[in-house]
């Protein structure tokens, strides 16, 4: 079994590792990802489900630990995430079937530790 809350831990600190190597890069990363994911007409929680949902089909554990750990963050349920799983399966096929297992998973894990 993956540990997700580590796998969030362990890349926050990469990235904070590569922003000192390659700084413009990832400041201009770090300011799409802000902007991009900012509440406007769609939510943040419904852009962080979509971002899920993404992660998910792009079979992307990485990415599914901040998606979700994020989605929780802004307020999305259990229920909104499972039916997020559901909707990237549909779009990706047995790939995104295992990648949404790893996704409840997490989900699990970062409910886990929040109750």
């Amino acid at each position: 079994m993956k540990n997700y809350i580590k796998k969030y831990e362990d890349i926050l600190t990469r990235m904070e590792k590569l922003g000192g190597k390659i700084p413009t890069t990832m400041s201009g990363f770090g300011a799409l990802h802000k902007a991009s994911m900012a509440s406007g007409v769609i939510s943040a929680k419904a852009k962080e489900l979509i971002a899920l949902g993404i992660s998910i089909a792009a079979n992307c554990e990485g990415c599914i630990a901040f998606h979700v750990h994020d989605a929780l963050e802004n307020g999305a349920t259990s229920e909104e995430i499972l039916e997020t799983i559901g909707v990237a399966i549909c779009m990706g096929g047995g790939p995104a079937l295992v990648y949404g297992c790893e996704a409840m998973e997490a989900l699990e894990q970062f409910k886990a530790v929040n109750n």
